[in-house]
């Protein structure tokens, strides 16, 4: 039997959503939570895209990522603040999600996506694949492994060095131009005669700043020194993602009409 605290829970979960619901309608909103979502990668982008994801009614959400909070993270990373630093990110993430709608299923793992941990993920159990790693040979795997499923895949470009919102905008991965990202995966999937399964859409901008100072190298040779990164160029970045996906679940409705 449903207890008054589900039932109390249940009646702010259909008030949160009433603004959407008058946009898009009660079947889109259902349509939105029923989605398996998945994102590697809560940082700059990925943080940004879980909270849309959530406020714009996604109930069944995991969010990867393996590293904690660290003081750099605080000027465009959602979860990060002065009192987070230290805590894995997604466990902050979490609680930020869960206070925002706390009926959202949030699975949080911390941990990284590699080719090695790729089986771990069960990638074909998700309707929608999110990718905002870092790492250009994990980004690559996941590219492939995720257009083999019959998920919806979705991916941050570079979002480093970029002021203009203005330039950040929406194409299928062999249309991005300017995104020296882009170009480094397409080049490993020519080399590698190794390609995406299917189509997908990437957000990406084509202004490419250049750092105007220099941080000491990281304390592990094998990183490479940061690039300067701004909170509203990530968030963005973030928010599309986000907002692309729910555009295709709304057109995809709209188009059964």
């Amino acid at each position: 039997m449903e207890t008054n605290a589900e039932r109390t829970a249940q009646v702010m979960n259909e008030d949160i959503f009433s603004r959407e619901t008058l946009l898009v309608g009660a079947e889109v909103m259902t349509a939105i939570a029923a989605k398996k979502v998945i994102i590697f990668g809560v940082g700059g982008v990925g943080s940004w895209c879980a909270e849309s994801l959530v406020r714009s009614g996604i109930k069944h959400l995991t969010i990867v990522d393996s590293d904690v909070v660290c003081i750099t993270n605080v000027n465009r990373q959602l979860m990060a603040t002065t009192k987070t630093i230290g805590r894995a990110k997604v466990d902050v993430l979490k609680d930020r999600l869960l206070d925002i709608n706390p009926l959202v299923q949030i699975n949080a793992i911390q941990g990284i996506y590699s080719e090695e941990t790729s089986a771990s993920f069960n990638l074909s159990s998700y309707d929608c694949i999110i990718d905002a790693i870092d790492s250009l040979k994990d980004k690559e795997n996941l590219i492939l492994e995720a257009t083999k499923t019959d998920a919806i895949l979705y991916s941050s470009m570079g979002a480093a060095l970029k002021m203009d919102a203005t330039k950040i905008q929406v194409a299928e991965f062999w249309k991005v131009k300017g995104c020296p990202l882009a170009a480094a995966l397409r080049r490993k999937f020519r080399h590698s005669k190794n390609f995406p399964s299917k189509k997908f859409k990437c957000v990406f901008s084509e202004e490419l700043l250049q750092n105007k100072d220099t941080l000491p190298l990281p304390m592990n040779d094998s990183q490479k020194r940061p690039n300067g990164t701004v909170a509203h160029a990530t968030a963005i970045f973030g928010f599309m993602l986000a907002g692309i996906l729910i555009q295709d679940i709304y057109e995809a409705y709209s188009a059964k009409q």
